[in-house]
């Protein structure tokens, strides 16, 4: 869970941003609801990095809070 919560940040953030800037900032400034498209479209890479941080090699992942499965 350590690492899911900031990626559902972001990806919150990511979507909330694409949705406001074409319902609502696209009726006041065209370029800004290109730019907050631009920033949109560059966050899930960055927290697809984020919630793979900290993994060591290709194992399983031993950081999570859930209980290993059996």
């Amino acid at each position: 869970m350590r690492r899911r919560l900031p990626y559902l940040i972001l990806m919150g953030t990511c979507l909330l941003l694409f949705v406001l800037s074409w319902a609502v900032v696209r009726r006041y400034s065209a370029p800004a609801a290109i730019a907050m498209t631009i920033v949109a479209l560059a966050i899930p890479p960055f927290a697809a990095i984020v919630a793979n941080a900290g993994r060591e090699g290709g194992g399983p992942d031993h950081s999570s809070d859930e209980p290993p499965s059996r």
